[in-house]
């Protein structure tokens, strides 16, 4: 029989530990994770620049400072931003079966029955434990880039996608990872992953 598609979108706060989570998710499924390091494919595929397009992934778009003429735009930000979306559609339309970290994945991919969409939170002294561990920061510090990072990506999101980022309506199901903790809250979402897998 036919393996079934699965396609699984992670939204996360930062600090959430939901990058972890989707890799997880990732590994007990069996599926290529793409977040980050998505667009180092796309710019091997394209015999593009990776460095150059990293620099503006999941950054605002200034509408200020680029203007679009007959459907091109000449904002970087933009531009980057439709090639990843280009190709997550692609994938899904392809068959594939894979877990994606932000990209606003959740809206861009919704048309597909196999979609799998989580939203990661968690307490703020939570997340700043986790932030003042990895990044080596005081946790005066770790709040404030706590702030600067969720302000980014709710900004970004929030440019491509009418429902706001974080906003539950979005998601098939928001998790709060401070609850069950990684593996914990990992376990909780294979469950309903299953479950899901199971009607489609």
């Amino acid at each position: 029989m036919k393996k079934k598609q699965l396609i699984i979108s992670v939204g996360r706060e930062f600090g959430s530990g939901g990058h972890e989570i989707a890799q997880g998710l990732a590994d007990h499924y069996g599926l290529t994770m793409y977040d980050h390091d998505l667009l180092k494919e796309i710019a091997a595929k394209k015999n593009l620049n990776g460095d150059e397009l990293t620099a503006y992934d999941e950054v605002k778009w200034n509408r200020f400072l680029y203007r679009t003429v007959r459907g091109l735009n000449s904002s970087p930000e933009q531009n980057v931003a439709n090639l990843q979306f280009e190709y997550l559609r692609e994938k899904a339309k392809a068959g594939d079966s894979f877990v994606v970290v932000g990209r606003c994945s959740e809206t861009i991919l919704r048309e597909y029955k196999c979609l799998v969409s989580i939203f990661v939170g968690g307490d703020i002294s939570k997340k700043a434990e986790r932030v003042m561990k990895y990044y080596n920061m005081t946790e005066k510090e770790a709040r404030e880039f706590m702030k600067e990072k969720d302000k980014r990506r709710k900004q970004y999101h929030n440019r491509y996608c009418e429902i706001a980022w974080g906003d539950s309506r979005n998601y098939d199901l928001s998790i709060n990872s401070s609850r069950l903790g990684i593996d914990g809250t990992i376990q909780t979402l294979i469950q309903y992953i299953d479950a899901r897998i199971a009607i489609m």
